[in-house]
């Protein structure tokens, strides 16, 4: 393929990809992080290269964009922005725990993960997803639709109909947008919740007496 047409065809491409979006699960992702900013819960991020960048532009846009000059503010964490903590976990227990053992001493019952892998394979994303499940958090993925054994592990995939990379990380960033600006530009409804102090959040597979 000529470089034109390789230009064209991609630049067509993350369009269709956007389009097709379950734009549903996105709203209710974004319910899932007004709950946990109404209700005082941490929301988590963790991703592998450029999923790790997406994912810390995520919590950015929680704790500044989305927080600064609002009635509510976000608690928000990015696993892999610690290197010191990641690297002396990988050194030692291996890469696969540096998500899960951080997260273990972090997560309570109620607050968000959200995970983003193009291949939906990575261990230590899912190593994650099975703490934070096992702690009592919702957890949220931007992966592909196509591949990976993380989009059957969520409670909430968000997914992508691509093996491509590229475009997957492409619409990434875009997810990453939906699910934060609505909070940013004061989309109406978002600062319409219920005062925190008696706020119920319904975990999946946690009762409300665990």
């Amino acid at each position: 393929m000529k470089l034109d047409a390789f230009l064209e065809h991609y630049v067509d491409a993350v369009p269709s990809l956007l389009r097709a979006l379950d734009l549903g699960l996105v709203e209710r992702a974004v319910e899932w992080l007004r709950e946990a900013r109404d209700t005082g819960r941490t929301i988590y991020s963790a991703g592998n290269g450029g999923s790790s960048t997406i994912a810390s532009n995520l919590v950015v846009d929680l704790v500044k964009s989305a927080s600064y000059g609002k009635p509510r503010r976000f608690r928000a964490h990015h696993l892999g922005d610690s290197v010191s903590t990641l690297t002396a976990y990988a050194n030692d227990e291996g890469y696969e725990s540096i998500f899960a053992e951080p997260l273990r001493g972090f997560a309570s019952a109620g607050d968000v993960l959200v995970v983003i892998s193009g291949s939906g394979d990575s261990p230590n994303v899912l190593a994650a997803v099975r703490v934070g499940k096992e702690l009592g958090c919702r957890t949220i993925a931007l992966t592909s639709g196509q591949q990976g054994q993380l989009r059957s592990m969520v409670d909430l995939p968000l997914l992508v109909a691509s093996r491509h990379m590229g475009r997957l990380e492409d619409c990434f960033f875009h997810l990453s947008h939906l699910l934060t600006y609505p909070f940013i530009e004061d989309v109406e409804g978002v600062h319409e919740s219920a005062e925190p102090t008696r706020s119920v959040v319904v975990v999946p597979g946690v009762s409300e007496s665990s």
